[in-house]
């Protein structure tokens, strides 16, 4: 469990530096972008080597139906993201679609894993994405609506999403978790 803890403190810190200490952030320039990438990656590979190889607490066991629930939210998870860098409709109406997405991601993971590593990380990640919410609305006005994205936008993200979500379907099964109930 240190591991995911310290890789989601690595996580949060690199994500909320650029807000909580503009000025330090500000004064290393680009070098700076690259040591908030390191800190990222390294808080994902902790997180990653934690959460694998954490003892198995289990806090409930998941109904299986929660299984569907997940796949579905996934699917929308994946959309979200897509959508907020093709700038499709829906990014006229969430303001923050990526974070939502993360949002989204973690809620669904936290219905099927019942086990207290996936509440630390999954939880850890889902109040990350609050916090970044509140800190960006508190500093950043709300910018004007996007124009309308043209259908082949629209479609390109639905199908794209589709695909993308059978790869990490794909990748879980991979590696010994099947995602399909």
């Amino acid at each position: 469990m240190t591991l995911i803890v310290l890789g989601l403190l690595l996580w949060w810190g690199a994500h909320l530096w650029k807000r909580l200490a503009p000025g330090s952030r500000a004064a290393l320039g680009d070098p700076g972008k690259g040591l908030v990438a390191v800190a990222v990656i390294a808080g994902v590979v902790l997180m990653v080597i934690g959460y694998r190889g954490a003892d198995a607490v289990d806090l409930w066991y998941p109904p299986a139906f929660l299984t569907r629930v997940n796949n579905l939210l996934m699917l929308f998870a994946v959309y979200l993201f897509a959508a907020s860098g093709m700038k499709t409709r829906i990014t006229r109406v969430i303001r923050h679609p990526q974070l939502t997405a993360v949002k989204t991601w973690a809620v669904a993971h936290l219905l099927v894993n019942g086990d207290l590593a996936s509440v630390i990380l999954f939880g850890g990640i889902l109040a990350w994405a609050v916090v970044e919410v509140i800190v960006i609305n508190r500093a950043e006005p709300r910018p004007a609506p996007n124009a309308p994205a043209p259908m082949g936008k629209e479609i390109g993200a639905v199908v794209g999403a589709v695909l993308v979500t059978l790869a990490i379907g794909g990748v879980h099964t991979w590696l010994g978790v099947w995602p399909y109930g």
